[in-house]
């Protein structure tokens, strides 16, 4: 690639790294979880915040913007009073469920394991040497 200024930054670099990119946002504590609850269908908000129980509400208004920024859900506001605002996955987020399925089982089925190894490492020595 050919720079005619040095101080341009080179087209590649312009956009992040795309598999960093989606990761940093689906992989956040909340995201796989709201795109999870919405497989079934359009909720309102507070249906998808009793689905999930933990999240705070702000949490919870601040990844359903993310998501919807990113394409992965629909926000449809109603003109009634009071304001109906409801949302679903778009064709987008409803293709990420198959990837994200596969995450999941694998989570389910190897957790087990990964936590027997995480006590492993908390009670074992830090540093081993070689004989």
């Amino acid at each position: 690639m050919v720079q005619t200024n040095p101080l341009e930054t080179p087209v590649e670099f312009e956009q992040p790294c795309p598999i960093r990119d989606v990761l940093d946002r689906i992989g956040d504590q909340w995201s796989l979880l709201v795109l999870q609850v919405l497989e079934n269908g359009t909720l309102r908000f507070s249906a998808i915040n009793r689905a999930i129980g933990d999240i705070s509400k702000q949490m919870l208004s601040k990844t359903l913007k993310y998501l919807e920024e990113d394409g992965f859900i629909r926000r449809t506001l109603y003109p009634e009073v009071p304001p109906r605002v409801e949302y679903e996955l778009t064709d987008l987020g409803r293709s990420f469920l198959v990837p994200m399925k596969g995450l999941v089982d694998w989570a389910q089925d190897n957790h087990r394991e990964i936590r027997e190894a995480r006590a492993a490492y908390a009670t074992g020595p830090r540093n081993r040497s070689r004989p």
